[in-house]
């Protein structure tokens, strides 16, 4: 399985010079992939192609050619993701565009060489037709592996990004029971096995996480409007920021991570082989259109990170042999299973005058799953046992 470390290391200061300068390049990379983008639409009223991208930016620049490639796919990558948005509607959405003055150094399998004492030389390439002395780093912490790619990245300091084959294969799939999980802002996971087991993770901790972080920017950015820009004090604001938001995303990818584990390590115990799980997307777009959302709530539908959850369940689930199938969603959470009446609910149980009642997230993973297994939504023959898990 492909999975990744984060290692921090020390070089000399001419190679911690020299780092920073392959990142300065990159960006140099970056802003060329752009102008050309541009020109090639301009001149032939079509997208420039992979081949074409590669071949005009091949020798250009100060940097090993697998990492100039590197920078050509995700540019690349940027783009036709953009266009899939944009397809599916999204208004927010942008092609590429930005000049960057850093950007991320990568190098691929025949760019570095990794000694048995942590030293790694990193390839700078062939230029004016002699090979360039490589970046020498050292570490203590590499992971146990085959390592596939590093990739040099900044958060208040350098450090190597590593991806590894760890050698674990993914447990074989076997038909057991089926799930539908309905993810949420207030309560980031509610589930709903086929045997009436229920598990809700609660969400607050990444809430107050999110809070905290748009208070304090608030109240920087207050501060840094009455500065003149790019004067030395707004720079210390500036610092601040990128110190809260540096500091706010760490806090909130633990959280993830521990609410995903959890909800994995539920799913073994209960004997899970299909997972289907709602897909939220598009319902901030959609309520922003309708003009229901007050600044707070469009706040908190703007803060909600169920990209990030579904991202972690992909390889978290695979790795334990559940499958995940992703459906549409759409009025599970306001259909009743038993009169088929649809009815909005603003508080967290859900009510029907038919007499159905069952918590509001419990109900839509219950339809989820209701909807998976029939292919539409009907009353499932078995009561709920539910289990409640908050993050430490």
């Amino acid at each position: 399985m492909l999975r990744a470390k984060k290692v921090h290391f020390r070089a000399s200061p001419s190679d911690i010079h020299r780092l920073f300068a392959c990142n300065r390049e990159s960006a140099a990379v970056w802003n060329q992939c752009l102008q050309l983008s541009r020109q090639y639409y301009l001149d032939h009223q079509k997208w420039i192609s992979k081949s074409e991208l590669q071949k005009a930016t091949k020798g250009r620049f100060h940097l090993h050619s697998q990492s100039i490639q590197a920078v050509c796919h995700k540019y690349l990558f940027a783009r036709d993701s953009a266009h899939q948005a944009i397809q599916k509607g999204m208004k927010t959405a942008r092609y590429p565009y930005k000049n960057k003055a850093h950007y991320n150094t990568k190098w691929a399998k025949d760019g570095f060489r990794i000694d048995v004492n942590g030293k790694i030389e990193l390839s700078m390439g062939i230029h004016g037709g002699k090979r360039e002395k490589p970046i020498v780093v050292y570490t203590k912490n590499l992971p146990q592996g085959k390592i596939k790619e590093i990739e040099l990245c900044y958060d208040h300091g350098l450090y190597l990004s590593v991806a590894f084959e760890d050698g674990k294969e993914n447990q074989p799939y076997a038909k057991k029971q089926s799930l539908g999980v309905d993810l949420g802002e207030i309560h980031t996971i509610a589930a709903f096995a086929e045997s009436g087991e229920a598990l809700i993770i609660t969400g607050r901790k990444v809430r107050s996480i999110h809070r905290l972080r748009n208070k304090k920017l608030s109240q920087i950015q207050r501060l840094q409007s009455k500065c003149k820009k790019g004067s030395r004090q707004w720079k210390k604001y500036q610092k601040a920021k990128r110190y809260v938001l540096s500091k706010s995303e760490k806090q909130l990818q633990d959280a993830l991570h521990k609410t995903t584990k959890q909800f994995v390590d539920w799913c073994v115990k209960q004997s899970v082989s299909d997972v289907h799980m709602g897909n939220p997307e598009g319902v901030q777009r959609k309520t922003r259109k309708k003009k229901k959302a007050t600044r707070k709530q469009a706040q908190r539908l703007s803060n909600w990170s169920f990209g990030k959850v579904k991202k972690y369940l992909q390889y978290k689930l695979a790795v334990m042999g559940i499958h995940l199938h992703e459906i549409d969603e759409s009025y599970t959470s306001q259909t009743c299973p038993v009169c088929k009446r649809r009815k909005k609910v603003s508080f967290r149980n859900y009510r029907c005058s038919c007499g159905y009642q069952e918590h509001r997230d419990t109900h839509g993973a219950r339809n989820i799953l209701a909807k998976s297994l029939y292919g539409e939504i009907r009353h499932l023959e078995v009561s709920t046992k539910q289990t409640y898990l908050r993050i430490a």
